[in-house]
């Protein structure tokens, strides 16, 4: 992975903390699932983890010639690629991006748990600004949702392993 990856991952972790969650007497209604795009443990429509950069540039799909802090994926605006050894690990999922199951930003954690109850609950280290996770695991790849330990702040998939690491470590896809 990248420095400037890590970097990155590191900076929308505190970010996300940083926003702050809702007072604890919030009443609002519960989001309706958004139509937005889907992210599966395979990757995205025409986008598969393990794909490769240069694969992904030949197809047209990767891109490096936006302003941005890496490359972005042309037609997938809201996901942020992380490669490691040139090779596609993890998709950072903008809002309105959903799993099928219909988990994005702004899911309560409960409902969470309750579509993937085998979730392993990640605990994020005392006095830092990042947040806890669940880590949804099938085979070899996973969905690492960050919460605020009453709503999902941010949705990763990929493979499982570097989902894992990126909480453990803290880094961002820059």
């Amino acid at each position: 992975m990248k420095l400037r990856q890590f970097a990155f991952i590191a900076g929308l972790l505190t970010a996300a903390v940083i926003s702050g969650s809702p007072p604890a007497g919030d009443d609002r209604p519960q989001r309706p699932v958004p139509a937005g795009e889907v992210i599966g443990l395979n990757g995205l429509r025409n986008v598969e983890f393990g794909d490769t950069e240069d694969e992904l540039t030949r197809r047209g799909i990767l891109r490096t010639d936006v302003v941005a802090c890496g490359p972005t994926l042309a037609g997938h605006e809201l996901a942020s690629p992380v490669f490691v050894g040139d090779r596609l690990v993890l998709l950072w999922a903008g809002d309105p991006m959903r799993t099928a199951e219909g988990i994005t930003s702004g899911t309560p954690v409960a409902e969470v748990r309750a579509r993937y109850p085998s979730a392993t609950p990640l605990h994020a280290p005392r006095g830092t600004y990042r947040l806890d996770g669940l880590l949804a695991r099938q085979g070899d790849r996973a969905y690492l949702f960050l919460h605020d330990g009453r709503q999902v702040r941010k949705v990763i998939a990929g493979y499982a392993e570097w989902a894992r690491r990126l909480f453990e470590e803290g880094a961002g896809p820059c």
